[in-house]
């Protein structure tokens, strides 16, 4: 999908990555988890065709007043139909959002999140998520409960209810109160494991929300306690991939934190960074160099491991020839590269309990 070019002060979900990259990278590496986008609601079914009709007419207001009231029944079967023709009325229309939640749609679905049938829950969550789409209802989910829930639901949810938790958590971890309500809740494990196991989509979910999540620096601490730095390095190191760009900006956010820096080096992650700085793309080369800043600012023995791993050339190259902010990045870590070491026995240390 084409993308319009940002303007020069961009952020992306309330943080702006001007330190890191120009706007546009960070638009790039990172897309807003969409509503669900299964293909299950065929445009063929008369069911379906009836609710796309009803969704352009003035006759909405009663069908969603009426489907709310089914999320109540005691048919399982009701309920999964009430549940799924809110899924669809809520996708794609802001209008229909609104009218929704105002007809009292949250509390149940939140129920339904928390139901022994998994398609059921499937459709709560999806529900949710295509509600939260709409900043408006953003405080009333998360007022009503629906934070614990969802966690839930990305533990023992189906796949698809999984990512589509993802999607919704992150949608409300864009309230800046929300991230560590959210972290203390479990969703960030949870989260690094779809990162590690989930289909290609659910990575992504689940990469966009920790993102998302790890602005909060107790949410950084959990999802490197989780085990993150490894999937993440196996990511960038993996330039097929289609996710180094996202594993790089959240390696990136990770290594502001002691914790994060020494998971990188302990995961091989610094002859990883090296390899992109010398042939990744411009952006990828770009994000490289800003963490390995980060990893050796303070740190004699990272900046050895650095040098030893044949850094220098490519920084030069990309100092030449690189971004704006590319060459300042590489200038800067080549002058610490280059920087005499006094005092300090330059030999590779024999552990990484050395690298302190």
């Amino acid at each position: 999908m084409e993308e319009e070019i940002p303007p020069a002060n961009y952020t992306y979900m309330g943080r702006s990555l001007d330190d890191l990259s120009n706007g546009d990278a960070s638009s790039a590496a990172f897309s807003d988890c969409n509503s669900d986008r299964s293909g299950e609601f065929s445009t063929t079914t008369s069911q379906s065709r009836g609710l796309l009709v009803v969704c352009a007419s003035e006759s909405s207001d009663h069908l969603i007043r009426q489907l709310v009231s089914d999320l109540q029944s005691c048919s399982i079967d009701l309920q999964r139909r009430a549940a799924m023709e809110i899924r669809l009325l809520a996708k794609n229309k802001q209008e229909n959002r609104l009218k929704i939640v105002q007809a009292g749609a949250i509390r149940p679905l939140i129920s339904l999140i928390s139901s022994q049938d998994s398609q059921l829950q499937e459709y709560g969550v999806t529900a949710i998520l295509n509600l939260s789409l709409c900043d408006e209802n953003k405080d009333l989910i998360t007022a009503s409960g629906a934070i614990k829930p969802l966690v839930r639901a990305l533990k023992t949810g189906t796949a698809t209810a999984k990512e589509n938790a993802a999607c919704a958590l992150l949608r409300l971890s864009q309230v800046e109160e929300n991230k560590t309500a959210i972290g203390r809740s479990g969703a960030v494990p949870l989260l690094v494991s779809l990162l590690e196991n989930g289909s290609i989509r659910g990575k992504k979910d689940a990469m966009t929300a920790l993102y998302s999540l790890c602005s909060a620096k107790e949410n950084k601490i959990r999802a490197v306690q989780a085990g993150i730095m490894k999937t993440l390095v196996e990511l960038m190191a993996d330039l097929g991939s289609g996710m180094v760009d996202k594993a790089a900006f959240v390696s990136c956010t990770l290594v502001s934190i002691p914790e994060g820096k020494t998971a990188l080096v302990e995961e091989g992650g610094i002859p990883v960074l090296v390899e992109i700085v010398e042939v990744g793309s411009q952006r990828q080369k770009e994000i490289a160099a800003a963490i390995l800043l980060q990893i050796c600012d303070d740190s004699l023995p990272y900046r050895t491991m650095i040098a030893r791993e044949g850094a220098i050339p490519p920084l030069v190259a990309l100092s030449q020839a690189g971004t704006t902010r590319a060459k300042q990045k590489a200038d800067a870590l080549i002058d610490l590269l280059r920087q005499p070491n006094p005092g300090y026995n330059a030999a590779r240390p024999s552990n990484m309990s050395e690298l302190k």
